[in-house]
């Protein structure tokens, strides 16, 4: 066996949404020794922005620049999401020589079977670090680990005690007295990722307006 095939065996591609859930799940797998390759990220039907948390393509590029990692993106309406993702697994399998795929989900079974099922249609196995522990030490870790995650986008009732702050220990704190899960899990709030120990440089963002749609609302985000 090659040097290239012993290290496919232990290569992954990471579900990524520029959050801190993503985030940390690709760290603990990187800490558990697997070997990073490349992100996938899903964006709107559009193609400038994630859509899952609102962020805008260049940002998530120029995050990925601060891993030093590539990442790759499918455009896709939510009816044809599965599809599409199963189509991108593949080829990134191939591309970048993967053997695993990452995610970031905690204990929502129904996402689990999801991430299960299309990941072995693509042949790739399933791996979820962050799996049935505790919410809130979840987050306490990733304040600890030095993860450095901004609240990008959130329900629009919480958007005036929300919108742009770094989630600290203080946050939980408001978390819990607005009757906010601490992870975000029932859709509460996004986080992207500025700095933490995965990063080689930290990402450098400006934030500007806050932006409701519908129910949401979101904060422009620029490069510096």
């Amino acid at each position: 066996m090659t040097s290239e095939q012993s290290n496919s065996h232990r290569s992954f591609l990471c579900s990524w949404s520029g959050g801190k859930d993503s985030y940390y799940a690709f760290y603990k797998a990187v800490r558990s020794g697997l070997e990073p390759r490349v992100l996938l990220n899903v964006l709107n039907e559009y193609g400038d922005r994630s859509r899952s948390h609102g962020i805008p393509k260049v940002i998530l590029q120029a995050q990925a620049r601060c891993l030093d990692l590539p990442i790759d993106f499918i455009e896709s309406s939510w009816s044809e999401y599965k599809d599409r993702f199963i189509e991108k697994l593949k080829a990134l399998r191939l591309t970048y020589n993967c053997s695993y795929s990452v995610y970031g989900d905690i204990d929502i079974e129904a996402h689990k079977a999801w991430e299960e099922k299309v990941s072995k249609a693509a042949s790739l196995v399933p791996f979820l670090p962050l799996w049935q522990q505790d919410r809130m030490s979840l987050v306490t870790d990733m304040i600890e680990t030095g993860i450095k995650a901004v609240i990008v986008s959130c329900k629009a009732e919480f958007a005036d005690k929300l919108l742009g702050k770094t989630i600290d220990k203080g946050l939980l704190k408001v978390f819990d007295v607005l009757g906010i899960d601490a992870c975000g899990e029932n859709g509460e709030y996004h986080t992207l990722v500025l700095d933490g120990p995965a990063h080689k440089t930290p990402l450098k963002v400006e934030l500007g307006n806050a932006v409701r749609h519908n129910d949401y609302a979101f904060i422009e985000i620029s490069l510096l």
